[in-house]
């Protein structure tokens, strides 16, 4: 079977060691906020100005005033901070961001992501990705392995407008967790009930596949 968009976030929250600031962008990412492990001491930065984001408020204490860099109402963890957007760019451009996980429309096996628009379609702007993929020295994507017609969004290029190139060093989908280096997608886990010939199907980018591939272990 294949993950959800929650055991996706609860994957990768396993990526997070203690003291880390983490950016979370739009979509699958914002889950990550409620699967931090137990033991580690994290604090989740949204570039609109928070440090200190907590997970999503129970229905009825929602504040509207609250919201991550999506609107999403989200809660302030005790000892949070809210700033303003130029010190929370400052705080991205200057790297003391330690990791950085977003969503994608498509990935290239070279590490460049396309997650910001799709031709001829209308958007507001590319927002704080751009800076996000070009000081972040680690990033993670979270994405759905193909799209709504079976097409593979893991490519030997992307076909959208990038976002960043060469910058993405994991991959975590609904089917697999993937480390890109050496100008391909290598496989480190599959998914549980996925095989590695579902995922070959899946992916029509470079895939290389060395030994025995593990399930994920979801926590």
């Amino acid at each position: 079977m294949s993950l959800s968009k929650q055991e996706i976030a609860q994957r990768i929250a396993q990526e997070l060691q203690d003291r880390w600031y983490v950016n979370l962008g739009i979509g699958i990412p914002t889950l990550v906020a409620n699967y931090i492990p137990k033991g580690i001491d994290v604090e989740f930065q949204s570039e609109n100005g928070l440090l200190g984001m907590g997970p999503f408020p129970l229905e009825g204490e929602e504040d509207a005033d609250m919201i991550n860099a999506g609107k999403q109402t989200v809660t302030v963890l005790d000892g949070g901070s809210i700033f303003d957007s130029a010190t929370s760019f400052a705080m991205i451009r200057g790297q003391h961001v330690q990791l950085t996980v977003l969503g994608a429309m498509e990935v290239a096996q070279n590490g460049d992501i396309a997650n910001w628009k799709i031709p001829g379609k209308m958007v507001k702007g590319m927002g704080g990705a751009m800076d996000l993929v070009a000081s972040a020295e680690n990033i993670i994507v979270a994405m759905m392995h193909t799209n709504k017609r079976g097409e593979s969004k893991l490519l030997t290029t992307c076909s959208l407008p990038l976002t960043g190139v060469g910058c993405v060093k994991k991959v975590v989908t609904n089917l697999a967790v993937l480390e890109i280096k050496d100008g391909a997608f290598h496989l480190l886990e599959r998914a549980p009930g996925v095989s590695v010939e579902d995922i070959k199907n899946a992916t029509a980018g470079t895939l290389v596949v060395d030994g025995d591939i593990p399930e994920m272990v979801l926590n």
